[in-house]
């Protein structure tokens, strides 16, 4: 008789099975050896939710689609994590971020410019936005040392102007063939106790780079250059390059130090490309600046949206916007909030409210229109059927004419839900 010897606790069951044990091997190998295409849908499924997601990306970028694999490498990597930025694509958003990463952490002279130029070849189609909100400077040797060795007499201020130039985004972003979106911020962000001016100089090289690079860039749409102490120089040198751009949508120069001269390029702009959106908040534009915004508004059929808060261009300027307002049928939105603005500016902006059918959204909130300035616009809202955002906050008009104001936009508002129910093809305003 033939007798074997049984072990009372071995079962089949814990054999594993030769597919599985081929793809514990292949997942293992993957980094030498990538097999994916070759495999059952069902089996390429299961390596997939496998794989390591710190394979290199040589190897992971341009063979793997699976935003599943995506998914769970940016949900390791960062807490916070939304895809409706990033065109609801988990695959767009890692590289996008990664890129971002590693653009923030770029230190000019010491990091390797390799560093992002191999990576060109491996993110740059799935990279259709960027948004760097800090860009580092050239560490300088000890200052103490340098401030040291500069004689009584030597300039002193020269010594500031030390290369501070940042990292030249133009061969990486002229080489991303998809990129609509670029959102810059030429400063440093928590510096903390280590705070310097020169951490924050946007430097007339950096601007001329830029310049040079985003004119090459012909399917950007949105470009954000904001907190980067751009004066009017460097203004008229992005414009000069920007000037009949064939794709460029959305301008947003927000909180930086542009004055007239740079406000006059501009409006050269607004007439020159096919803007439809122009954010200048927070600038130091006064009446003379307004005035050829005003006259780039009278001629323009593009602009829908300009936002001129928090600079100061008075009733000169206010009263010129106006007028260019009777005329222009495109602009739907402007903002003139702490403007220095009083009645002068009510006045033709009531004219504006009984000519005007195209504006929907009107801010003056925070100026001086005064309770004569409050009735006048509110006799030219008597038959306005447009606006449907009126912002009269602390614009001193009196509460009675605020509330009166609020009935008649909110009643405008209404009709235009209802009007956009019915016929559901037409956009909302």
């Amino acid at each position: 008789t033939y007798h074997t010897v049984e072990d009372p606790e071995w079962s089949l069951a814990t054999v594993p099975y030769l597919t599985e044990l081929c793809l514990q091997h292949i997942i293992h190998n993957f980094e030498k050896n990538p097999i994916l295409d070759r495999l059952l849908p069902e089996h390429q499924r299961k390596v997939l939710d496998r794989l390591s997601t710190s394979l290199p990306l040589t190897v992971t970028a341009n063979l793997i689609s699976d935003e599943d694999y995506w998914k769970r490498c940016c949900t390791e990597r960062w807490q916070v994590c939304d895809i409706s930025n990033h065109g609801d694509s988990w695959k767009r958003m890692f590289f996008e971020r990664h890129l971002e990463s590693i653009l923030k952490s770029f230190i000019p002279d010491t990091t390797d410019p390799n560093q992002v130029l191999e990576l060109i070849p491996l993110c740059k189609d799935y990279v259709w936005k960027l948004e760097v909100d800090q860009f580092l400077p050239p560490v300088k040797v000890d200052q103490k040392e340098e401030m040291d060795n500069v004689s009584d007499t030597g300039s002193v201020f020269g010594f500031g102007e030390v290369s501070v130039h940042h990292y030249d985004l133009g061969v990486l972003i002229t080489a991303l063939p998809h990129l609509e979106e670029l959102h810059l911020t030429y400063g440093v962000k928590d510096c903390g106790m280590n705070f310097e001016w020169n951490l924050f100089n946007f430097t007339y090289q950096d601007c001329h780079n830029l310049a040079a690079a985003v004119k090459l860039c012909h399917n950007l749409k949105v470009l954000k250059l904001t907190r980067s102490k751009v004066d009017d120089a460097k203004t008229r040198l992005l414009v000069r390059n920007l000037l009949d751009h064939p794709g460029l949508v959305e301008l947003n120069l927000s909180h930086n130090l542009i004055r007239d001269r740079g406000a006059q390029a501009v409006g050269k702009l607004i007439n020159r490309s096919r803007l439809e959106t122009l954010d200048l908040c927070n600038n130091q534009i006064s009446h003379q600046g307004g005035q050829a915004l005003a006259q780039a508004l009278a001629e323009n059929y593009t602009l829908t949206s300009l936002n001129l808060r928090l600079n100061c261009v008075e009733d000169e300027g206010g009263e010129a916007l106006g007028r260019a307002l009777l005329t222009n049928s495109t602009l739907k939105s402007i903002h003139l909030g702490s403007n220095n603005l009083s009645g002068p500016t009510a006045m033709l902006f009531s004219r504006v409210l009984a000519q005007n059918t195209t504006l929907t959204s009107i801010n003056f909130s925070c100026n001086h229109l005064g309770l004569d300035g409050g009735k006048q616009l509110l006799d030219g809202l008597a038959n306005n059927k447009a606006l449907t955002e009126f912002d009269l906050r602390l614009a001193e008009v009196g509460q009675e004419t605020e509330y009166l104001v609020h009935q008649i936009v909110w009643a405008n508002r209404e009709a235009a839900r209802l009007g956009s129910l019915q016929h559901p093809s037409a956009k909302p305003l």
